[in-house]
């Protein structure tokens, strides 16, 4: 009971944080390339129901920012203007799924008030919006190389422990090759034998191609070992006596075995895979401006004084911290299920 409670926490996390992630742009009180010029590294808002005098609001609201006389990249918080929070307004026009286009935005304030919960970047963009459409890049990068990767692998470690002997041989080799190689300096090839100028989304594919592709190797080696272990059953050898081919085989007596192996390895391979793409991003690999993701956001502390002077830069690390928890915590709760069932 207490394995399926911890499953359930984290999927119900991990479903309302992709949610969110979705449905960014009405999640997002603004757009991820609207710019403030005149707000650059403005700190977090802080959102209150008591005023400086004391008094509740049923309504929450923001204080005014303005520049500090003393120090003119500073800001200063103006308790004399308060702006409350409004839901369910109408702002910048964005689109739900790339199709239905909308312009209704879960929060908002007034102008010339702003709503900058984890801060503004050098350009006066809000963070926690560049946050959320910066994750649809993120975790569809995760999820693509993923996929590619877990495909690649049930393929090749099928193949692999079913015919064993020299293909076997040749195939595991292979992986082992695959798990030596620097991904990193490979990429840096791969990005350095193409033209300049390359389109967002071919660097997009390439990433997701490069990533999936080098990381096929262990769950090949997981899916062979299932296969070994179950094409040796009797059930696998009655069907074979029976005229059964080698990829019905697979498909329905062998393969089956190993899905609650796959689904573990897929809980752990996303967000490996979605700090690959934010780690190739910060280094300049990934997906360029204007275009969000988590790895853009986190660019600018490669730059000391942000690193000195603007903590809240760090914020966007600090959500990717739950969310891979909770990847890990499901994957740990499915493994803990698949052995109180062998048991």
């Amino acid at each position: 009971m207490r394995g399926n409670c911890k499953l359930g926490a984290a999927l119900i996390f991990l479903a309302a944080f992709h949610l969110a992630i979705l449905l960014a742009g009405f999640f997002a009180p603004y757009g991820f390339a609207t710019q403030d010029r005149e707000m650059p590294f403005a700190p977090p808002t802080r959102v209150h129901f008591v005023d400086a005098q004391g008094h509740w609001h049923a309504r929450p609201f923001v204080y005014a920012l303005a520049y500090d006389p003393q120090n003119p990249s500073a800001y200063v918080i103006d308790t004399a203007t308060r702006y409350p929070l409004q839901f369910f307004v109408q702002g910048e026009p964005y689109k739900i799924a790339g199709t239905l286009t909308t312009r209704t935005h879960f929060v908002g304030i007034a102008e010339p008030g702003h709503l900058f919960l984890l801060g503004s970047d050098a350009y006066g963009r809000d963070q926690f919006s560049r946050f959320l459409y910066g994750g649809q890049l993120s975790l569809l990068a995760g999820l693509l190389a993923a996929v590619l990767s877990l495909a690649l692998g049930i393929a090749v470690g099928g193949i692999a422990g079913f015919y064993g002997g020299w293909l076997d041989n040749f195939l595991m080799r292979g992986g082992e090759l695959f798990l030596a190689l620097p991904w990193l300096y490979l990429l840096f090839a791969v990005r350095a034998a193409l033209p300049l100028h390359v389109s967002q989304a071919q660097v997009f594919l390439l990433l997701v191609a490069v990533v999936g592709l080098i990381g096929w190797a262990r769950p090949a080696r997981l899916v062979r070992g299932i296969v070994l272990s179950s094409k040796e059953r009797n059930s696998v050898l009655a069907a074979r006596g029976f005229g059964a081919t080698d990829f019905y085989l697979l498909r329905r007596h062998i393969l089956p075995e190993a899905y609650g192996a796959i689904l573990t390895q897929i809980t752990l391979l996303i967000p490996q895979y979605i700090l690959a793409e934010v780690t190739l991003t910060f280094l300049g690999l990934g997906v360029g401006e204007p275009m969000p993701s988590w790895g853009s956001l986190l660019a600018s502390l490669q730059q000391y004084y942000v690193l000195a002077t603007y903590w809240w830069m760090f914020l966007p690390a600090l959500l990717l911290i739950p969310l891979f928890l909770a990847f890990y915590t499901a994957a740990d709760a499915i493994q803990e299920r698949l052995k109180s069932i062998a048991l």
